[in-house]
């Protein structure tokens, strides 16, 4: 293990761990889901969420990962070594749970991908083409799933240091300034402060014990937590880290970017209505989310001249980006374990696991009404919480706690006197298992 590979920097390793939790949950789903709950109201609660779950559960899992300095079934291994069978079952899960969910994740990339080739097409008179991309078709789907999946397989094979943190250092300082410059823009726009008035005024009778699950289980989702990506990043991480203040870097750095989306989507969403497009159906709730990426806002655009195809250009450029930095943290989870617990190299394991994958998206696509919903179930509602409840059950009750206190010490010399060490270790063990029963069986 000497010569595993690691992240050259600290800050190369918090762009690719928040550019991993950075996806289509924090730019899509968040937005959507803070719309269709009161708002500022939801953005409390989530705020409040990804320090009171999230952000515990974080540091467990990249813990896990630097003390094993390895794939997620030897770090668990080494954890509870007297339960290997069962903690290389817990690994295997994770591992099949992250390709099942970049499987579909692949195909809704793909999506995107063809909404921002489209307008160029269109632009050079090619519009049946472009038609072609933004229409939903079975042949559309597979092709443009593939282009993705080659896409993520051309980072990952070059490895960590000069695929995955390479292009992170890369992607997410652009993703960050076309936030910025999005939003800045959206906001000169008529109808865009209904919009702010809506995130950022609370309104206290939108509270609900169902926006309080729906903002936990979204704080969970957004961090990438219970599939193991966090850990094998984490496995590659320096042992002089701060452990605790990484982490929150990363969920600072990931919540600014959900912030940011819901600064940009939902005053764009009332651009929108202003624009004579429909963001409410008839009984007056949100629409679709898949309505809201995929219609709503390409209809705004198509409103807004030869500008709108310019800002159409730089909103799926920038969901692309977020897509891609996300979609190669879970393709090296089983790259990594097929790596050290087979022997292969990195080259022959991205091919051919981005391979299997594609295989089972291509299944996906040709069964895509009793396939596609089944899957997402399966993974986020069901897997990923059962494995992160795992994770806390593992850190908080099974593994010596002075073995825990050596890890996160050998980064934080002054944890035994620190606020974090006085709270962490019991909060870890009790109240994040309560809560992620809570986000499984109430969502």
């Amino acid at each position: 293990m000497a010569t595993r590979a690691h992240f050259s920097s600290r800050i190369g390793f918090i762009l690719a761990a928040a550019g991993s939790a950075v996806g289509l949950g924090n730019i899509w789903g968040f937005p959507t889901q803070a719309a269709s709950n009161g708002g500022a109201v939801f953005l409390i609660v989530y705020l409040l969420m990804v320090f009171a779950l999230a952000y515990p559960l974080l540091v467990a899992e990249l813990t896990i990962g630097r003390y094993g300095n390895a794939d997620p079934i030897t770090s668990l291994r080494k954890v509870w070594p007297r339960q290997r069978a069962l903690m290389g079952f817990v690994g295997l899960a994770g591992m099949i749970a992250v390709s099942l969910i970049l499987s579909f994740y692949a195909i809704v990339a793909g999506w995107l991908l063809g909404y921002l080739v489209a307008p160029v097409l269109e632009l050079l008179g090619l519009t049946s083409q472009a038609q072609w991309l933004e229409e939903f078709g079975a042949e559309r789907n597979l092709i443009l799933m593939l282009v993705f999946m080659w896409l993520t397989v051309m980072v990952v094979r070059s490895g960590v240091t000069d695929g995955i943190e390479k292009w992170s250092t890369r992607l997410m300082p652009v993703l960050l300034l076309l936030f910025v410059v999005m939003v800045i823009y959206i906001l000169t726009q008529e109808g865009a402060w209904e919009g702010m008035r809506l995130y950022l005024v609370p309104d206290a009778s939108h509270l609900s014990p169902k926006l309080i699950v729906s903002a936990m289980g979204q704080a969970f989702f957004s961090l990438s937590l219970g599939v193991c990506t966090m850990m094998v990043y984490g496995s590659y991480l320096d042992k002089s880290a701060n452990l605790p203040k990484t982490a929150a870097q990363v969920a600072l750095l990931d919540t600014g970017v959900a912030f940011l989306a819901g600064m940009l989507i939902l005053p764009a969403m009332f651009v929108a209505q202003n624009h004579g497009v429909a963001i409410y159906d008839d009984t007056g709730a949100l629409l679709a989310s898949d309505t809201l990426v995929f219609s709503v806002l390409p209809s705004m655009f198509e409103t807004m001249g030869g500008v709108g195809t310019v800002v159409g250009l730089l909103f799926f450029i920038l969901m692309v980006i977020a897509a891609l930095t996300s979609s190669i943290s879970m393709l090296e989870v089983p790259v990594s374990c097929v790596i050290e617990e087979l022997g292969h190299t990195r080259r022959w394991a991205v091919w051919w696991i981005g391979g299997a994958i594609s295989v089972i998206s291509t299944v996906i696509v040709f069964n895509f009404e009793s396939l596609f919903g089944l899957v997402i179930t399966m993974t986020t509602a069901y897997a990923q919480p059962i494995i992160g409840m795992i994770f806390a059950i593992l850190v908080g009750w099974i593994w010596h706690r002075d073995k825990v206190l050596d890890e996160i010490k050998a980064g934080y010399p002054e944890l035994e006197t620190s606020l974090f060490w006085r709270i962490w270790p019991w909060y870890v063990r009790i109240v994040c298992p309560v809560l992620m029963l809570l986000v499984f069986f109430l969502q």
